[in-house]
């Protein structure tokens, strides 16, 4: 088998210290009226115009004969090659200095990067098979250096340095490449390898970290009957002090995780180590919904602009949804935990004002410019197809369980899409899921999607969760950093806290307030997001006593803030007022009768 295609790259860290990679292009067959290449601006599964391309700070063409090309640029992320009778070959340098998972980084310690970020498509022949080089950095300091990739390898040795290839640029640019030093852990499903690649210091766990992941991978392989065809999956995680994020790839994830996300020998399982696995459960569920139950809208989407549809809220949305259930149906976490987690959830969505002004679907047609940038008025202004998705998919599947009398669910329709859409690569047009969702229901869904989908309606979650025995309870929380999901120690109706209606963060001259909320106190006094409180009523504070301080007073109080607009100090006079019950948390029943267990049963997959 010959190691180069006729489109075939190569890649090197050639200057790790200045974050810089060096790429080449060799072409044999260029369009004859002068070869075009492409970076795209945006990548999929990240919503939002990245211009990758302004990573590009040297480009220049030869041919065969080595003999210098011109070229010229057409647009921001475009070079136009100058009409050849032979080959060509380009190289280019990129910078890399984004430590994230949508784009690359570079330094002396590791090398990452999206296909996206660094290879330019040959236009015209996107559909052609291609092959990569992925090369070592000069110098002894690399010896020890590895390669991990899902990429088909031409190489004998796993995690070599050596060719690689793929079909088309379509799969080349969906495989993320991390090179360093790392650890491996290994774990099986359905005969497939799996492996956690672990990039940066840490004290994980590691086989107690694959034996969890190997049941959360094997609870959705069960669910959706099979694996996509895939023979290698990959956990790429890079490891920080702090970070958090994920994205999916077709057969691989890129993780961005705090090493105290991370489970440590003899030690117990942390909330933070939960929220990792359901990061990790949340990506490996976008193996299929997301990576091959599209969006017919992505099904051939164009990565040079924005693509729209109002579906997220079922491919994001879902798979929030599944991703913290899969975590309890396979036992990895007990179902009160999974009820802490969904009561934070809760809490996040009904806390946001955003949510009676935008719908779900809005937010997804919008999330190019409005939930992928967000500012200091998100909360009052957008809502999350993720989050309150995700609780859409929860009242979705009570209402199909609900009208068949638990002989059907969400469960069914996920695996309906997957069989009729993922595994044959037909896109899922708007609107389908909720025709194919009412056919599952025998009965007309419509008016709940109405309501909750491209509306602004917050779901029945209170007749949702009695039906499986659970009762779904709200309190004034004693902080506005309290995330719900857990009950309040002083539980009590009598108990009220002050609120001024602003969040703060941490500023060297005192408390920035980084939201005010909509027809809070603080936005009737005049105080906006940004302004930093030095004093309440004379008296000074910092972001750890601004909160006590403010709740020291009774509601109603009138109070004196002392605050930092810019470089100006102005006085405001602010009225306070009792926090609102936005904290919520979810608890079974001491008396649940014999339908509601058997509900709770069929929903959670308890046996």
């Amino acid at each position: 088998m010959t190691k180069q295609q006729a489109i075939h790259y190569t890649i090197k860290p050639t200057h790790p210290e200045a974050h810089l990679f060096t790429i080449t292009c060799h072409i044999e067959k260029p369009d004859p009226q002068g070869q075009q290449f492409q970076l795209p601006n945006w990548i999929p599964g990240s919503y939002m115009i990245r211009d990758f391309a302004k990573n590009i700070i040297s480009f220049k063409a030869v041919d065969s004969a080595n003999n210098k090309l011109e070229y010229r640029k057409l647009n921001k992320s475009c070079w136009q090659v100058q009409a050849c009778d032979s080959g060509i070959t380009i190289q280019y340098e990129i910078y890399a200095w984004d430590l994230s998972v949508r784009s690359a980084h570079l330094d002396t310690t590791h090398g990452f990067f999206n296909g996206t970020s660094v290879f330019l498509a040959v236009v015209g022949q996107e559909h052609s098979p291609c092959s990569v080089d992925i090369q070592k950095p000069d110098g002894n300091h690399y010896n020890n250096w590895r390669v991990a990739t899902s990429l088909e390898s031409l190489e004998s040795a796993q995690y070599s340095f050596g060719f690689y290839q793929a079909e088309n640029y379509d799969e080349l640019i969906d495989h993320p490449v991390e090179m360093g030093t790392f650890d491996v852990g290994t774990f099986h499903v359905n005969n497939i390898q799996h492996d956690i690649v672990l990039t940066g210091k840490h004290r994980a766990d590691i086989p107690k970290l694959c034996e969890d992941l190997k049941v959360i991978c094997q609870t959705h392989a069960d669910f959706f009957g099979e694996l996509p065809d895939i023979k290698h999956y990959l956990f790429l995680t890079m490891v920080v002090g702090k970070g958090y994020g994920g994205l999916e790839h077709r057969s691989s994830t890129s993780l961005l995780c705090s090493r105290n996300d991370l489970p440590i020998k003899d030690q117990a399982q942390t909330a933070e180590y939960r929220n990792f696995l359901g990061l990790c459960s949340h990506e490996y569920f976008h193996t299929w919904n997301v990576k091959r139950i599209k969006p017919e809208a992505y099904l051939s989407c164009n990565l040079d602009k924005e693509v729209y549809t109002e579906q997220l809220w079922a491919f994001e949305g879902i798979t929030s949804y599944y991703d913290e259930l899969a975590l309890v149906r396979s036992k990895i976490i007990t179902e009160e935990q999974y009820l802490e987690m969904l009561g934070k959830t809760i809490t996040r969505v009904l806390r946001g004002n955003g949510r009676n002004k935008q719908s779900v679907a809005e937010s997804s047609f919008d999330t190019w410019t409005r939930f992928y940038q967000q500012d200091e008025s998100a909360l009052n202004n957008i809502v999350s197809y993720y989050a309150k998705g995700s609780l859409i998919a929860l009242g979705l599947d009570f209402e199909i369980r609900k009208a068949t009398n638990n002989k059907k669910s969400l469960d069914v329709v996920m695996q309906i899409l997957w069989s009729q859409h993922g595994k044959k690569g037909i896109g899922v047009p708007e609107k389908m899921i909720e025709t194919l969702a009412s056919e599952i229901a025998g009965e007309d869904l419509s008016r709940f999607f109405e309501t909750v989908l491209y509306g602004t309606q917050d779901l029945a979650l209170d007749d949702y969760f009695n039906s499986v025995g659970i009762g779904l309870h709200s309190y004034i929380g004693d902080s506005i950093d309290n995330a719900g999901g857990v009950k309040n120690k002083a539980d009590t109706e009598d108990d009220k806290v002050t609120s001024i209606g602003a969040r703060v963060v941490k500023n060297p001259l005192g408390a920035k307030l980084s939201h005010v909320f909509d027809n809070g106190n603080a936005q009737k006094s005049g105080l906006s997001a940004g302004d930093i409180v030095i004093a309440i009523d004379n008296i000074q504070v910092t972001k750890s006593s601004f909160e006590k301080t403010a709740q020291s007073y009774p509601p109603d109080s009138n109070i004196l803030i002392h605050a930092f607009r810019r470089d100006e100090l102005m006085l405001f006079s602010l009225q306070t007022a009792t926090s609102p019950k936005d904290t919520f948390y979810l608890e079974v029943m001491d008396n649940p009768n014999e339908v509601m267990l058997n509900n709770k049963r069929q929903w959670l997959n308890i046996i």
